[in-house]
């Protein structure tokens, strides 16, 4: 019968096949870091409060570290009875130090343990995943001046709407990206809480100092509740959800930029280090990283929802079944973290066809709401104003040609008003030199956002 460290009141060894369908170091064993340092913290802390000598404290740190290295050097065996990485560990622990070492799980469970750790390798995965969407952030505004003179047709219900400068929607990606760095951010202080202490799930009769360990570990508070902590997982769901809203973001990017780079739309060129090819039609230049962020979006979404209904309806306070948080968890956070080291070089790589989105701005009639917000300027109702254009454009459609291609005494038939003043809101140009709100797509607006940005992202 295999040595278990709670094996002491069963009589029976464990079935085989138990250990294969228990175990989770096949996927757990990346909390090693996390696992370690929260495991000297956890030590010194009793070495403080008296619980251990500060000569095993030393021996316990020492045996950590040590296996801390031959877990990073690939010379550490996993084996599937040990179950998970914590024990894995321990169990490496106990081997070199003996009693000693079967001294470290004083005052603590797996179910703390395995929590805190999960935080601590949360809270690094969001500084990290932060500090990629800035590399994104940083590559949209770092092509705002290069495209400032850029006029682009927006869209919506993927029809032409109005016109934009390009840098405006640079800016409108950078805005999302900023918006999600704000939900990370969020998400930080209520994952930036301490389990440990919570022990199993009622707390320790032992004089444990929790706030010495929080302090250790960087955490910004400790769990008030141990029954509530010991079956939290809030902070891992909440972090699937943000990350679902980075993943999303990116798709609709990824989305825009596939149709943008197609023959029919022809406005972008993208650098081909970011293609691939056909096996069979010499000629394509595929977009597939841009389809695979798309593709791997559904997988950010399958886990948030594996997560949700992961933790519906279980009882307080640990359950077995959060066990099955750490690899859709893992697998969101890594799928993110790629799509955005890819996302922020192809940003930067692109290039506008200039000339062919030039060439096709007429199209459309841009400038239809521009002369709509002419005739309110000049009195007219927006009701009547938006009746008056409408018929205008439809005048436009029938012709084949430009609302600024319409005679002057065609639209003073329209309205009265309307006389040579006309022409100067008509044509992309003009249309976009007219805007004057805040958030708008005014080339000084737009100049003011820029400079902004460039500030804050230090470019």
């Amino acid at each position: 019968m295999t040595h278990k460290a709670w094996s002491g009141v069963f009589e029976q060894a464990t079935d085989k096949r138990v250990e294969k369908f228990t175990e989770s170091v096949s996927f757990d064993h990346r909390l090693y870091a996390q696992d370690i340092r929260c495991s000297i913290a956890h030590a010194q802390m009793l070495a403080q409060t008296g619980l251990i000598s500060a000569d095993e404290c030393r021996q316990i740190e020492q045996g950590l570290e040590e296996i801390r290295q031959e877990i990073e050097q690939g010379k550490f065996p996993f084996r599937t009875e040990l179950e998970d990485i914590h024990m894995h560990i321990e169990r490496a622990l106990t081997d070199r130090t003996g009693d000693v070492g079967r001294k470290l799980h004083t005052a603590r469970s797996r179910n703390d343990q395995v929590s805190t750790d999960l935080r601590v390798w949360v809270r690094d995965a969001i500084d990290e995943i932060d500090a990629r969407l800035v590399d994104l952030q940083k590559a949209f505004v770092g092509r705002c001046a290069r495209d400032a003179d850029v006029i682009l047709p927006g869209y919506t219900h993927m029809q032409r709407a109005q016109p934009v400068l390009a840098p405006h929607y640079w800016l409108a990606y950078t805005e999302k990206l900023e918006r999600d760095r704000a939900r990370l951010a969020d998400c930080r202080k209520r994952v930036n809480i301490l389990s440990l202490g919570a022990a199993a799930l009622a707390g320790t009769t032992l004089p444990i100092d929790r706030f010495d360990v929080a302090r250790r570990l960087d955490f910004e508070g400790v769990a008030a509740n141990s029954l509530d902590v010991s079956s939290d997982r809030d902070f891992a769901v909440e972090f699937a959800f943000v990350l679902t809203l980075i993943a999303e973001h990116l798709s609709t990017w990824a989305e825009e930029w596939i149709l943008w780079s197609t023959t029919e739309f022809n406005f972008l060129k993208l650098p081909q280090t970011f293609c691939t090819g056909s096996s069979i039609m010499p000629q394509k230049i595929n977009p597939d990283v841009l389809e695979l962020t798309r593709g791997k979006t559904a997988r950010v979404v399958g886990n948030l929802t594996r997560l949700l209904v992961l933790i519906k309806g279980l009882p307080l306070a640990y359950n077995r079944d959060l066990q099955e948080d750490k690899e859709p968890l893992f697998d969101s956070a890594d799928t993110v973290r790629m799509c955005l080291e890819l996302a922020a070089p192809l940003v930067a790589g692109a290039e506008l066809k200039r000339d062919v989105i030039a060439e096709r701005l007429d199209r459309g009639h841009l400038d239809a709401t521009t002369l709509m917000e002419l005739l309110i300027k000049l009195g007219v109702p927006q009701r009547t104003g938006h009746e008056i254009v409408g018929k205008l454009v439809r005048t436009a459609l029938e012709r084949g040609c430009r609302l600024a291609d319409l005679s002057q005494e065609e639209f003073s038939a329209a309205h009265p008003s309307l006389d040579a003043r006309v022409y100067e809101v008509l044509g992309p140009q003009a249309a976009v030199r007219a805007f004057v709100s805040y958030g708008s797509t005014a080339p000084a607006e737009v100049a003011r956002q820029v400079e902004a940005w460039q500030r804050k992202l230090s470019l």
